[in-house]
Parts: structure tokens; C-alpha cells; sequence
């Protein structure tokens, strides 16, 4: 058994030489190294840890390199003038390099609730700023496979708490008690989720046995913080491979309610839709290519705004005001758990408001569709509907039809409107205002002390 924060078990080290390693330092940031080098000829202790050692020793290549030492934020700050200190919660350094950030962590303690600058209220660490011994340091991050140091005195990887064995055995494993370790952190149930999707791991069975009884507790969380998971998780290249990984651990309920609940009641169209939403975005990312949070979202959240639109016509609302009132309520409700900014929100809208919109293949609604600054995103997100039934499929492909033509040529297959529906589809004239009339300019007096 593991021990957990706050014992007085003392971690087994192993330490695995260079030559019996894959890490290299052409393969570190070289702003990393700069911190690294700075500080052991300053005469700390300095080690690059966390994701960076266990991507660099799965031959990954690590996104961020963070750096954990024995001096403090203020030493650190002394040593590198291009320093910023941050935080409340967990002091940190950064260390800024033009658009890349090393983080600089202190050593942390195993102190026990009010002693120094530690605080836990209801079981979450809310604030904690003790700083101890690097074996200390190990037992106090969450999995086995991120407790992993890489010593730039002699290049060497120091394992305390079985690491290494866990990225041989690919399996994900909490350092001390799962219960306890979640409700300091309720997020970290999420992170064992990403990171086993992430590195194709599985999670061992006592990390994974408290999801559905603490999973209530990420609705505490802070939802800017969710939404800076959510994006971790479904934007970095492996969103397919979370998306199932949080179902098959029973935690997409606690983080997406409307995405749960939509999928449970069977629709399979609406899962090819998800799935291949998540799939197009991983590959965009492979390919280098931009995607948006805007999109992703709408995908998630498109059933039980579809739902509750449908709900609303049969009940005789208008078209357009079902659709707003139906994004409005679904959007309102997943802002509670994650925080999407607005910028995001009002584009997620017009996608869902333009669907509709797709069947009136008249003329000038045509063109005045095509016009608008998201038809490619509300025409991307018609084709991924291509399930629902024939009629969309079909819609879809005339769109990508009529895409293809000359504007003239498509304007001729059209049909044109006529009466009250081509005065409602037809922009307003433009109203000629009045010409302004002339300022006749005043004669200048040249005399002086004249105004």
C-alpha cells in the first residue's frame, strides 16, 4: 500500500543511471535547461518532473516542462530577472521565455491542517504553501506516474513511489488514499481519465472505485477550472479517446449533465454525431490545423438543445424563439459546471439557429445563408448530423452541392420567392437619407481683438 500524504513512511528510491534511460537532452526545452543549470550552479537542487519525465520516458513529446528545486519562489525570483511569482493556493514561479513559461515549484511539504501555510476546509486543500524534502515532494503528487524526477546533476531519473514500474505495466495508480486524495482535489478524478486516454493506460481499479460516489464532488469545483480540463481533454489530439474514457468510468455525467443525459435515452444518430465530431477535431489537431472550443461544444450539447427546441414548436412556440430559448436554457445550465466564455456561447448559438435554416432552399435565403459569417461551421455541423435520417443526408449533400457552383448557375436552379415570403427573406431597403444642407460659412474678421 502506498502511503499517503501526511505519514511518516519513508518512499523507496530507486535511482535508474543515464545509460539505462531514454530521456536525452535534445529532447528538453531549452529554456528548461536554462532553469535547470541556473539553479544547480546556484547550488539548489533542481530536477525536471511531473509530465515532462514520464512523456520523455514513454517517447512522447511533452507539451510543458516543469521544474520542482529546494529554493523557495523568492530565491528563484533573485536568480532569474525574467521571473514572475503567481498564486495563492500553491506559490509558483515562472520563469518566462518570450512565449514559453518553465514553472518553478518548491519542494512541498507533508504538513499537517493550520500548521504554517496550509489550509484544508471540508477535505480540499485550499491552500497550501509548506515547503519540504524532495521524498516529501513525491508522495504529495497524485499519480505514481508523475512522481518521477530527472536530476540534471547527473542526468539520472529518481523513482520513490513505483513510477517506473507503472509505466511498464501501463497502469495509472494514485499515491495514497484514493478517497482522500479526491476530496482534497476533485478534479483529479477527471485527470486520471485524460491521462489514461492520453497514454492508452488503464486505471487501476482502487484509483477508479470512488468515481461514482465522489463524482458529485467536482460540481464544488471552480467551473473556469473545468473548462480549462474540458479543453485539456477534448483539444489536445486524444478528445475521442476521453469522451469514452469518462463514460466508461461513469464521470461525463458529473461534467456534461445535457451530453449524459441526451445519449442515454438511445439515439445512436446523436452518438455518430458526438464520436465523429471528436474524431474530425482529433484529426484536425494532428494535421496542424485550427479548430475552436465553440464547435466542440455545440457538438456536446446539441441533443438536449435539439430536444428541448422540438419540445417547445409542438407546444406552439415560434421557430426562431424555440431555438433561442432552448440553447439559452441548455447553455445557462452547463455554465453552472463549466464555465464557456461568451465569445464561444454566441457562436455555439448561431450554429444551432442556422440548422433550421438549411431547409428553406429558396433563393434569396439561399444566398443569404451562404453569406453568413458561420455558415462553414453551421454547414460542417449539417453534414455531421448525415444520421439523424435521409432528408438531412440528403440536405447535406445538396449544400455541398450548391456550394460548388457559379452564383449564377445556382441562382437559375433556384425557385424564387414570392409575396409575403420574399418580403420576409428579402433584406430591407436601404432608406436614402435626406441630403444635409450647407453651412454657409461665416465671414472672417480680420479685426483685431475681434473673436
Amino acid at each position: 500500500m502506498n502511503p499517503s500524504p501526511g505519514t511518516d513512511s519513508a518512499p523507496a528510491l530507486r535511482i535508474i543511471p543515464r545509460d539505462q534511460h531514454i530521456i536525452s537532452r535534445a529532447n528538453i526545452s531549452k529554456a528548461a535547461l536554462r532553469v535547470l543549470y541556473r539553479l544547480h550552479d546556484a547550488g539548489y537542487a533542481a530536477y525536471l518532473v511531473g509530465g515532462a519525465v514520464r512523456d520523455l520516458l514513454l517517447g512522447l513529446r511533452p507539451k510543458d516542462f516543469d521544474v520542482a528545486t529546494d529554493a523557495t519562489p523568492d530565491e528563484v525570483k533573485k536568480l532569474f530577472r525574467n521571473c514572475r511569482l503567481i498564486g495563492r493556493r500553491f506559490r509558483l514561479a515562472h520563469v518566462v521565455f518570450g512565449p514559453e513559461i518553465i514553472e518553478v515549484a518548491t519542494f512541498r511539504g507533508t504538513g499537517e491542517e493550520g500548521e504554517g501555510d496550509r489550509h484544508i476546509v471540508d477535505g480540499r486543500i485550499v491552500r497550501d504553501n509548506i515547503w519540504g524534502t524532495i521524498e516529501e515532494d513525491a508522495l504529495r503528487r497524485d499519480f505514481r506516474v508523475n512522481a518521477l524526477y530527472y536530476d540534471i546533476s547527473d542526468f539520472s531519473v529518481r523513482d520513490y513511489v513505483g513510477g517506473m514500474q507503472d509505466l511498464h505495466d501501463r497502469v495509472l495508480r494514485l499515491i495514497g488514499d484514493p478517497e482522500v486524495r479526491y476530496h482534497e482535489d476533485p478534479v483529479r478524478m477527471l485527470r486520471a481519465a485524460r491521462l489514461a486516454a492520453k497514454l492508452d493506460m488503464r486505471i487501476d481499479a482502487a484509483a477508479a472505485a470512488p468515481f461514482e460516489s465522489l463524482g458529485p464532488l467536482l460540481a464544488d469545483a471552480a467551473p473556469a477550472r473545468l473548462f480549462d480540463e474540458s479543453l485539456k481533454m477534448f483539444l489536445a489530439g486524444n478528445g475521442l479517446k476521453s469522451f469514452r474514457m469518462l463514460e466508461q468510468c461513469g464521470l461525463l455525467k458529473f461534467l456534461f449533465p445535457a451530453t449524459a443525459r441526451a445519449l442515454k435515452r438511445g439515439d445512436a444518430a446523436l452518438r455518430s454525431l458526438v464520436e465523429q465530431g471528436l474524431a474530425n477535431t482529433d484529426a484536425r489537431i494532428r494535421e496542424g490545423k485550427s479548430v475552436t472550443p465553440a464547435f466542440l461544444f455545440a457538438v456536446l450539447l446539441w441533443g438536449e438543445v435539439r430536444d428541448e427546441a422540438h419540445l417547445a414548436i409542438e407546444r406552439g412556440l415560434d421557430g426562431a424563439e424555440a431555438w433561442s430559448r432552448a440553447a439559452t436554457k441548455v447553455v445557462g445550465e452547463q455554465c453552472q459546471r463549466v464555465a464557456i466564455p461568451r465569445r464561444f456561447t454566441f457562436t455555439m448559438e448561431e450554429i444551432w439557429s442556422l440548422q433550421p435554416r438549411f431547409e428553406q432552399v429558396q433563393r434569396k435565403r439561399v444566398f443569404r445563408l451562404m453569406a453568413h459569417p458561420r455558415f462553414r461551421a453551421a454547414f460542417d455541423f449539417l453534414l455531421l448530423r448525415a444520421d439523424e435520417s435521409p432528408a438531412i443526408r440528403e440536405l447535406g449533400q445538396w449544400w455541398a452541392h450548391a456550394q460548388r457552383l457559379p452564383q449564377d448557375v445556382l441562382a437559375a436552379a433556384l425557385p424564387v420567392l414570392s409575396g409575403a415570403a420574399a418580403a420576409e427573406a428579402a433584406p430591407a431597403p436601404a432608406v436614402r437619407k435626406p441630403p444635409r444642407p450647407r453651412r454657409r460659412r461665416r465671414k472672417r474678421n480680420d479685426t483685431p481683438g475681434t473673436e
